[in-house]
């Protein structure tokens, strides 16, 4: 299995403790192995026509490429926002210990016995 079947998901949301929940959801759902939350961040963004800037929280998760369309959905379902930042980059390489760890944590519960 190559790196390329793992993903880091950023997600950003105008609250830290409600995306500090939120994480913990996907992770407890086996969505996501772990999640990184910082906070404050300033976005500086259009939206309708205008630029605006904001304080906000934003999150780092690891994730396995087939989950990221349940993952946007958990989060597109629950998020404040009109159109959240749901985005997700290849993982290519790394500590091969912490990418099968990866794996193993978003397995289904099922197949990690």
């Amino acid at each position: 299995m190559t790196d390329s079947d793992l993903v880091e998901v950023t997600i950003t949301a105008p609250d830290a403790d409600w995306l500090t929940d939120l994480c913990r959801q996907l992770v407890d759902a086996r969505l996501a192995s772990s999640a990184h939350v910082i906070h404050p961040v300033t976005s500086i963004y259009r939206w309708k026509g205008d630029v605006h800037q904001a304080a906000e929280a934003r999150a780092f998760l690891r994730s396995r490429l087939d989950l990221l369309d349940r993952l946007t959905a958990y989060v597109v379902e629950r998020h404040p926002y009109d159109v959240p930042n749901v985005t997700a980059v290849p993982l290519i390489g790394g500590n091969s210990e912490y990418l099968t760890w990866v794996r193993t944590e978003t397995a289904d519960r099922e197949s990690a016995r």
